[in-house]
């Protein structure tokens, strides 16, 4: 079953969330603050961090911050007013993704299973369409230059070491290094990485390809102005 940790303090909005996940079918251990959350973490190993961001003891952006340390765990963040602050504050610490509360939990679910296959597909590829024949080869690495991708091993390498990325990272990385020299808008990122079937907030993009360029050079990742951006050899 999968768990998921769920930290929030608010004790009506935490088992509110918590028992509507559950009878999606996921398993949730709760934490009440941040530090507590952090304790969790480390005791239970969730395949998923849902978490405010406003807490005591250690705030939602801390909290995200010290799990990055070690974690490349999905991270899902709630914001009670969506505020500009909170959202880019949440995205620059690490986080995948964000939801406004209150939050409907269907839509909750929807981001919840996005972030999911794309930890999923980061760490098992080939698992992920068992109709493909088995002798068809492996495919052929990505090179921009000092940067090379190897899709099939979902692995980044710059200058020849690894490159430690978020599923959600290395699927927006992967999305532009399948269609170099090609610019793709925001809207369409949304849609291939994120899964968003209607207008989401580009911030999230451009957040992500921002701590992208940090990892693997600002060079690689050209912005083409009011369209979007595409990836350099």
């Amino acid at each position: 079953m999968t768990q998921l940790l769920l930290v929030e303090d608010d004790e009506v909005i935490r088992n509110t969330v918590r028992m509507a996940l559950e009878r999606y079918g996921y398993q949730v251990c709760v934490a009440e603050d941040g530090l507590t959350g952090l304790e969790r973490f480390r005791e239970q190993e969730p395949d998923l961090l849902l978490l405010d961001v406003m807490l005591p003891e250690l705030d939602g952006i801390g909290l995200c911050r010290r799990v990055r340390e070690f974690s490349l765990v999905p991270i899902l963040m709630m914001s009670a007013r969506g505020d500009a602050l909170d959202v880019v504050s949440g995205l620059e610490a690490g986080a995948d993704d964000y939801v406004v509360k209150p939050v409907e939990s269907a839509v909750l679910v929807a981001r919840i299973r996005s972030l999911l296959r794309r930890a999923s597909f980061a760490a098992h590829p080939a698992a992920q369409d068992d109709s493909q024949p088995q002798d068809v080869p492996e495919p052929a690495a990505l090179v921009f230059g000092e940067v090379e991708i190897d899709p099939g091993a979902m692995e980044v390498r710059r200058g020849g070491k690894p490159v430690s990325l978020t599923p959600t990272e290395l699927r927006l990385l992967l999305e532009l290094a399948a269609n170099p020299g090609i610019v793709l808008d925001r809207r369409t990122l949304l849609r291939e990485v994120w899964e968003y079937t209607w207008d989401g907030d580009s911030r999230v993009v451009d957040l992500h390809i921002q701590r992208l360029r940090a990892k693997i050079g600002a060079e690689r990742i050209e912005t083409v102005r009011g369209f979007g951006y595409k990836m350099r050899r």
